[in-house]
């Protein structure tokens, strides 16, 4: 696929998913990432899918649907691996603080990169894992699509998450049996059903708060 067609198809797919405006710049930055995500790939076997058009529907159309959920202005994408959905996230609310939490080392040396080549001031990526990170200040939102299950989510940003701080799960299907097997603790306000362009698969977001 040559540079135009993936950013048509880019275009293409943010304009129906209507979430947000976006600037030139910012669609450019988006088709940069990808690059970066590309080339780093080959060696760092950073994600799966190798095809860049997947990458835009999988990666970037699929982080910035859940644009219309992340409110406030820090966010902590935990588990963020090759930035996904932080990155996007971050470029697409340039006024949001995006702190990218992974454990792998290799991750993180990537996250440094896009963040310097980018010029990506309003993301931090910390080497960590969830359940033993400790910030400097609370997030407004908590979103990860890399936990195995809601319950383990839940437990692992426990200590992170005050009264009004929200859990944001990305899902597949609907998760009915976990959803069964969240802590009495956990309020669910809602399960939203997304639409990602060019996406032939379900996918949810599950929005949680921690009960005080």
């Amino acid at each position: 696929m040559s540079v135009e067609a993936l950013a048509n198809a880019l275009h293409r797919g943010l304009t129906e998913l209507d979430v947000a405006a976006f600037s030139p710049d910012q669609e450019s930055a988006l088709l940069s990432y990808l690059a970066l995500l590309q080339r780093w790939n080959r060696s760092y076997n950073l994600t799966a899918i190798n095809d860049p058009f997947e990458m835009v529907v999988r990666h970037v159309l699929d982080s910035i649907a859940v644009l219309p959920w992340v409110e406030g202005g820090r966010l902590l994408d935990a588990g963020s691996g090759a930035g996904l959905p932080g990155i996007p996230l971050a470029i697409a609310r340039p006024a949001l603080h995006a702190t990218l939490l992974d454990s792998s080392g290799k991750k993180i040396r990537f996250l440094n990169h896009v963040r310097r080549e980018l010029a990506l001031e309003n993301i931090q990526p910390v080497p960590a894992r969830l359940e033993s990170y400790v910030p400097d200040s609370p997030h407004d939102i908590i979103i990860s699509r890399a936990f195995s299950d809601l319950a383990a989510f839940a437990c692992a940003a426990r200590h992170l998450a005050t009264a009004p701080t929200r859990l944001l799960a990305m899902k597949g299907r609907y998760p009915a049996s976990e959803l069964n097997e969240i802590p009495d603790w956990v309020q669910v306000e809602s399960v939203e059903k997304l639409e990602v362009p060019g996406l032939q698969a379900d996918r949810h977001l599950v929005i949680m708060t921690v009960i005080p």
